[in-house]
């Protein structure tokens, strides 16, 4: 190493000089930009080093983050979904408990509304058997339940009892086929008993041939068979059917719609008048229009009517502008509506109104057609007149005023 370092010291010590004094110009030498030579040559050295540098560097710290810490996600992602499935489970406690409360409310209220003494109960659990209709409830004979009492809800009756334990009783609900109550339809008066198929609607048995009962009508429980008290709702009619000797009706029963988590033992029951209207289809209020509902205008309706003076109230809907048209079309033709004669004329709905509202109607003689002038509306007359007035005659002129000679062009009287 040292032998070849004397052979070639010389070319050594001018490549260093050589070198030395290119560095010297480069730092004191700018390119056009005005950037020194030797800062751009180092740059252009060092970039694509750093480039190579800085894409190892992400796409390691990329790796890491994929897939290295890919497991901390995973428990993340764990974590969510038992949150997600124990928020749902509580949104359907609060369901059950929101929907729970609606029921008692509404048997608190009501329990105070009917006259017949009551007890609340729930349902516990239901009878063995694949078809069996019957329920048991947590109220028993320590609490004055007896068998044969009915059990009702708000919409309607629900079963009756079959058997009464000290803790608990057995409900046969409506739809078992054992199941039989006295009814009576609301707007017809028709007597019958109902029962129950096992499945889907109950039936309506004994009501003769000769009795009307129609299709959405109600039955109510009529208080003969001593279970029941008379008024409550049973069900409506879906379908209505001759037979002999008896009508073949099918009554879908109202208590059983909403289930029966919940419900009321009647204990001592009190009959009560059966009302006018059915249950669906009870009167409902209707607040007033809005102020803003009407307007006042001058102007003409759409559609030709003339609406009423200034500061009036103008029809508030179509149908009212409509019969306001109608209306002064036929006061413009002199017709009274509900008052025409047969074979009178009727009005003519095409006719165009008056921009400045409809004229009084034209008194004339009974059989005397309408007198129109040049196509405008006859004049009215005054009340009692049969004919137009005629014009007052002129005076009379005195003797010996000469004739007044006709008036003649300007520049002259003839050629």
């Amino acid at each position: 190493m040292e032998s070849l370092l004397n052979r070639y010291r010389n070319i050594t010590v001018l490549l260093l000089v050589i070198a030395a004094q290119l560095i010297l110009l480069a730092v004191q030498v700018k390119n056009n930009r005005d950037i020194p030579f030797v800062r751009a040559w180092t740059v252009t050295a060092v970039t694509p080093i750093a480039s190579v540098v800085e894409w190892f560097r992400g796409g390691s710290s990329g790796f890491l983050h994929n897939y290295v810490f890919l497991r901390d996600a995973d428990a993340e992602n764990r974590r969510l979904r038992e949150e997600v499935g124990r928020l749902k489970m509580d949104n359907i406690f609060l369901r059950n408990e929101l929907s729970q409360a609606d029921r008692a409310r509404a048997l608190q209220v009501f329990q105070s509304t009917t006259q017949s003494k009551t007890l609340a109960a729930r349902t516990i659990g239901a009878g063995s058997g694949s078809g069996s209709k019957t329920i048991y409830v947590d109220r028993g004979s320590v609490e004055g339940v007896q068998r044969g009492m009915a059990v009702v809800t708000p919409d309607g009756i629900v079963g009756k009892v079959i058997a009464s334990y000290p803790t608990a009783s057995e409900v046969l609900l409506v739809s078992d086929p054992d199941f039989a109550a006295g009814v009576v339809s609301q707007k017809n008066q028709a007597r019958g008993t109902l029962k129950g198929q096992g499945n889907g609607p109950c039936k309506v048995d004994y009501v003769p041939i000769e009795e009307k009962v129609e299709v959405g009508e109600w039955f109510y429980t009529s208080g003969d068979d001593r279970i029941f008290p008379r008024g409550f709702p049973v069900g409506v009619v879906t379908a209505v059917h001759e037979g002999q000797p008896f009508k073949e009706i099918q009554v879908e029963p109202s208590g059983l719609q909403h289930g029966v988590e919940d419900m009321l033992i009647i204990l001592s029951g009190v009959h009560q008048e059966i009302p006018d209207t059915p249950p669906g289809n009870q009167p409902v209020y209707i607040a007033p229009a809005p102020p803003d509902a009407t307007r006042t205008t001058g102007a003409a309706d759409a559609g030709g009517a003339p609406a009423a003076a200034s500061g009036a109230t103008a029809p508030a809907t179509e149908a009212d502008r409509l019969r306001a048209h109608y209306k002064a079309l036929g006061d413009a033709q002199n017709h009274v509506f509900g008052e025409n004669l047969p074979g009178q004329k009727p009005p003519n709905f095409n006719l165009a109104l008056p921009a400045g509202g409809v004229q009084a109607p034209v008194k004339q003689n009974a059989g005397q057609p309408p007198v129109k002038q040049n196509g405008a509306p006859p004049p009215t007359l005054p009340d009692g007149a049969a004919t137009p007035p005629k014009p007052a005659a002129s005076p009379a002129k005195p003797a010996g005023t000469p004739a007044k000679s006709p008036a003649l062009p300007p520049g002259g009287g003839g050629r």
